[in-house]
C-alpha cells in the first residue's frame, strides 16, 4: 500500500464521517485548498486506499429482519475457492471471510425472517458441493457500526 501522510489521514477521518461533505468544506477544515483536497482523494482512490462509496440501507427498511451470521465447516479448506462463487450467488449474504479456528468460513447474511433463513440455509448453503457443517448465530441487535478509527502518524 502506498504511503499516506497526515493530511490524507485528516481528509479520510472527515469523509468517513460524512461522505456527502463538500470539499470545500473539507479544505476549510485541512486547511488547504478544494484542489489540494480533490487530488488527494482521487490519488487515494486510484491507490486503493479508498475502495468504496455509496449509501448504507437500513435492511429491515428493505424488508429482512433477520441479520444473521452463518459459520461453514468445509471438507477441505481448498475448497474455500470453490464455495464462494456459489455464495456469491446468493444475494441475502453480504460478507464472506475464510477465518481460522472451528469454521473453514464466517458469512453474514440478511433474510426476511425465520422462515426465509431456513430456507436459504437448507436449500442453498447446505446443498452447495464441500459445505459439511453450518452454525447459525442470529444477531439481535447490532450496537456498533463503524470504521475502522484512521491512525496519524505520531499516533
Amino acid at each position: 500500500m502506498e504511503r499516506i501522510d497526515n493530511l490524507d489521514r485528516k481528509i479520510l477521518d472527515i469523509i468517513m464521517k460524512n461522505a456527502r461533505i463538500a470539499s470545500k468544506d473539507v479544505a476549510m477544515e485541512c486547511g488547504v485548498s478544494r484542489a489540494a483536497v480533490h487530488q488527494r482523494i482521487q490519488r487515494m482512490v486510484d491507490v486503493k486506499v479508498i475502495t468504496g462509496s455509496g449509501y448504507h440501507v437500513d435492511p429491515r427498511v428493505l424488508g429482512y429482519s433477520t441479520c444473521t451470521y452463518i459459520g461453514i465447516q468445509l471438507e477441505k479448506g481448498s475448497l474455500y475457492r470453490d464455495v464462494v462463487p456459489e455464495l456469491e450467488k446468493i444475494r441475502e449474504v453480504v460478507e464472506c471471510h475464510f477465518t481460522t479456528g472451528r469454521f473453514t468460513m464466517l458469512i453474514k447474511l440478511y433474510a426476511r425472517d425465520n422462515q426465509h433463513l431456513m430456507e436459504l440455509i437448507n436449500d442453498n448453503i447446505q446443498h452447495i458441493p464441500g459445505v459439511m457443517a453450518t452454525e447459525t448465530l442470529i444477531s439481535l441487535q447490532e450496537s456498533i457500526h463503524r470504521e475502522v478509527p484512521v491512525r496519524y502518524d505520531n499516533d
